[in-house]
């Protein structure tokens, strides 16, 4: 018996476990994002960059969860905007000018994991070469394990375009094509060490964009960097940069920053204005999932009683997003009741009952790569005492201010010093603070964010543009022993909707979710299809 299970164990090892496949065929949801949204995305990418160029991009890496068991891989948002392809252990080349690649003119390749008939047996179907040439519409695919002999001319770029390699790699030693090859093939076709990090072009590209209008803070925030990183504290021009003295100084020393072959911000500017604005396909696929996202709310407030759970919260929303065809939830889920929405971020959500707290739930839906955001903070009893209704409707009016800053051509900050000035207002006169200056004790974060393929998405935050969707969520966090009155203690309220910026001024994706005191308290007075629904007690 001890052998049996000895030979078992090694076949299962020797299976590439949680390697993804990518689904393909009949049974897959009809409505993903076609291969020609890809295509044109691509070409567009490609006709902004620099002359005698190559981008070059790779996967997600897959993630461990536990021993032999991976989380479930999630694709790069850039490499699936620009592809299509769901699986790992992959990379793109887009060429600013064709190249011939086995004989063939080309702007584009593909190198994706190759088929592996007994992984597929446990992992599902990958698509291969072919698969990519088929159902991707990328002519020129080719398996990633001939990524290693790939002649690579970087004599023959100016410029190599890169978003910041992967990280945090796991070497297979049974797979020569996963991303850890992949990540030291790369590095050695470019000639860059194993072990040599980018972080100062990353803070070039600081001092170059923003020295001319902000260079005392521009200098500060060096400095800080190369005191938190060992890596740029030696740098010579960041040394210069923090010790001028004066405007001209630091100016010239910006001037002065060396221009490398190997470029890690121009991709991300380019990828941040593109996926900025959305094209109607981006957009039909994002109501999509912000509708299922205030539908969640919705159910949720019809079901909420003071003995429920956190998690049980959590669990109704993302039943609502399964039973709709999310795949996904955008982010860790946050439910948070009393004190515990104090905490911006909280996923434990593992209080095992609401009781009468109010009750901070900060949820999305993922569905075919693109994410909702929507919160709403409701009482877990159905009515909101005085203290909480005061907080909640203050919170309601800075949100109602930021709305109305959502137009074309208004700075991306507008919404929130919209809000934010609200929010301190208010606080002053409910006695809370003693000075509008006070108020970021309890109003910690910024109010909007881009929303798309990644929760806080991609965008140059510039002048709000038509078709680009921004979140409006400002919050009030007034946690436990706050030096304010005790009767406040404890309340944490967010308001989050989704917006689409339009010509014409902006539309409330999420505005199924109701948002007044009036209208939850009246939805948590209607019956649930939850309400009958027992299970057996656990002994």
């Amino acid at each position: 018996m001890k052998a049996l299970r000895h030979l078992c164990l090694t076949l299962l090892v020797s299976l590439p476990l949680g390697v993804a496949a990518q689904s393909i065929g009949p049974d897959k949801p009809a409505d993903f994002l076609d291969k020609e949204f890809h295509r044109q995305r691509r070409e567009a990418l490609r006709r902004q960059l620099p002359a005698h160029s190559v981008a070059v991009l790779f996967s997600n890496p897959l993630r461990n969860r536990a021993n032999d068991v991976d989380f479930h891989f999630h694709q790069d948002p850039d490499f699936y905007y620009l592809t299509g392809y769901r699986e790992p252990n992959a990379v793109l080349l887009l060429f600013s000018d064709q190249l011939m690649i086995n004989g063939v003119a080309t702007e584009e390749v593909l190198f994706a994991q190759p088929r592996n008939p007994q992984a597929e047996s446990w992992t599902g179907k990958r698509l291969g070469e072919e698969g990519v040439k088929q159902h991707l519409g990328i002519a020129h695919a080719l398996p990633a394990t001939s990524f290693a002999g790939f002649k690579l001319d970087t004599a023959a770029f100016e410029q190599i375009l890169l978003l910041d390699l992967p990280h945090d790699l796991r070497n297979d030693p049974r797979d020569k094509a996963d991303l850890y090859d992949l990540v030291a093939q790369f590095r050695q076709k470019v000639g860059v060490a194993p072990d040599q990090s980018f972080d100062h072009q990353q803070v070039y590209q600081i001092i170059k964009l923003y020295d001319a209008q902000a260079g005392d803070k521009v200098q500060q925030e060096v400095q800080r960097q190369m005191a938190a990183n060992p890596a740029l504290a030696g740098n010579t021009f960041l040394k210069q940069y923090v010790t001028a003295k004066d405007a001209p100084a630091r100016a010239a020393v910006a001037a002065s920053l060396p221009k490398e072959k190997l470029n890690l911000s121009a991709l991300e500017e380019i990828l941040a204005e593109m996926r900025e604005v959305k094209t109607p396909k981006e957009l039909k696929l994002l109501r999509k999932a912000v509708a299922m996202s205030a539908i969640g709310q919705v159910e949720v407030m019809k079901a909420m009683h003071p003995n429920m759970s956190e998690t049980e919260v959590q669990g109704i929303h993302e039943f609502v997003y399964k039973k709709y065809g999310a795949e996904y939830e955008g982010y860790p889920s946050i439910v948070g009741a009393g004190n515990n929405g104090c905490i911006l971020h909280y996923v434990e959500n593992e209080k095992p009952r609401l009781g009468k707290d109010l009750v901070l739930m900060d949820l999305g839906a993922e569905y075919h790569g693109y994410t909702a955001d929507v919160t709403r903070t409701i009482p877990a009893n159905g009515k909101f005492t005085p203290e909480q209704k005061q907080i909640y409707e203050l919170v309601y009016a800075a949100q109602e201010a930021g709305f109305k800053a959502c137009k074309v051509g208004n700075p991306f900050n507008a919404t929130n010093e919209a809000a934010q000035s609200v929010l301190a207002a208010g606080l002053v006169k409910l006695g809370i603070i003693q000075k509008p200056e006070d108020a970021r004790r309890y109003t910690m974060h910024g109010v909007s964010h881009y929303l798309g393929l990644d929760v806080h998405d991609r965008g140059t935050y510039g002048p709000l543009k038509a078709n680009s969707v921004i979140t409006v969520e400002p919050g009030i966090y007034i946690p436990d022993g706050s030096p304010c009155d005790k009767k406040w203690w404890g309340i944490g309220v967010r308001i989050e909707d989704d917006i689409l910026i339009t010509d014409k001024g902006w539309e409330n994706l999420s505005a199924g979710a109701p948002r007044t005191v009036k209208e939850i308290e009246a939805t948590m007075a209607k019956p649930s299809p939850l309400d009958n629904f027992k299970l057996p007690e656990l002994k």
